[in-house]
């Protein structure tokens, strides 16, 4: 793992603004009343994957400019690829076996028990001939009553056998029950959905900017092993650049959100604007439960004022900067 984590000497900053406050408040140096110290702030946008693996490509490097949709780093992805695959795989299963709960049987199948049924209603035409001429021998007493009911015998287990067939390529056409139809079906979409997990999976191997930003720090070098949500890439946008200031006790009523500030900074001749977009409801420092007039004066609030992207894009964290107001 290398580079820091951003925004570490930020308390130290804090501490040297409120140091300085205090200090033209006492009187240890001169200030324009309008005007208060302070320094650029960047809240990061910090990139990781939700999955844990070796880190096999880093496509940006610190300093670099990104714009929204831009690859940041890759993953090592085997895993997922395979468990992807395999899912794919069970998908089509699934489908298949769904496809073939709804056929009936084979044409060829239904093809043999129509043949089978053409021969039971030959044998029961036979049949009944039989009988037939077997009643007229046993009206004439030529034949005993045993052979009569042999005969009747053969026909009704014909004509049970031509029903039989008939009720068995009717069923055959059908395909499964509903029952199991509904449990196929039920599979497939439990399939369709660890498909959508797998793929879901694979696309966290591979991080991409959510906006257009600096790419101000990145956190690991290729072939480091990355746990799961750790992150890999730091990013500034424009807009997450604000000033923090800290203004007196004496003249915080004075200031409103959405009031205009000029920002100074060291080397640039023309001041910077800004509006004022939050002022902090409590002192920095915890004061005296009764305030004396001398305590009163030392308490700051700390302040932050924002910029468009364009501006913002000239300030850098860290940077002090004197803020002023009503001017």
């Amino acid at each position: 793992m290398t580079g820091s984590w951003p925004g570490f000497p930020r308390a130290l900053f804090q501490i040297s603004c409120a140091l300085a406050v205090l200090c033209n408040l006492t009187g240890c140096g001169r200030s324009e009343p309008n005007r208060v110290q302070g320094y650029v702030e960047g809240e990061y946008v910090y990139v990781a994957s939700p999955l844990p693996g070796t880190l096999e490509s880093l496509y940006v490097q610190r300093g670099n400019q990104v714009k929204e949709g831009d690859a940041l780093f890759a993953l090592d992805s085997i895993p997922e690829k395979a468990a992807l695959d395999e899912a794919e795989r069970r998908v089509a299963q699934a489908g298949a076996n769904l496809q073939d709960a709804k056929k009936g049987k084979r044409p060829s199948e239904i093809e043999s028990l129509k043949e089978q049924m053409k021969q039971a209603r030959a044998a029961l035409v036979l049949s009944e001939k039989e009988l037939a001429r077997r009643e007229n021998l046993f009206a004439a007493t030529a034949i005993s009553a045993e052979m009569l009911d042999l005969a009747r015998s053969t026909n009704d287990q014909n004509r049970h056998r031509l029903s039989q067939l008939e009720s068995d390529i009717t069923t055959a056409q059908l395909g499964s029950r509903i029952d199991q139809i509904s449990a196929a079906e039920a599979a497939m979409r439990a399939q369709e959905a660890q498909l959508a997990k797998a793929q879901w999976e694979l696309s966290q191997k591979q991080r991409f900017a959510p906006r257009d930003a600096l790419v101000f720090d990145t956190l690991y070098r290729e072939g480091e092993w990355v746990a799961a949500g750790r992150p890999v890439v730091a990013l500034l946008p424009p807009q997450n650049i604000k000033v923090r200031a800290f203004v007196p006790e004496t003249r915080i009523g004075a200031i409103h959100t959405g009031d205009s500030v000029r920002i100074i900074v060291d080397g640039i001749r023309e001041p910077f604007a800004g509006k004022v977009s939050y002022i902090s409801p409590r002192a920095e420092y915890t004061p005296p439960v009764i305030y004396s007039d001398e305590a009163r004066s030392k308490l700051v609030f700390m302040i932050e004022a924002v910029f468009d992207p364009k501006t913002a894009e000239k300030l850098h964290p860290g940077q002090p900067v004197d803020v002023e107001f009503g001017f």
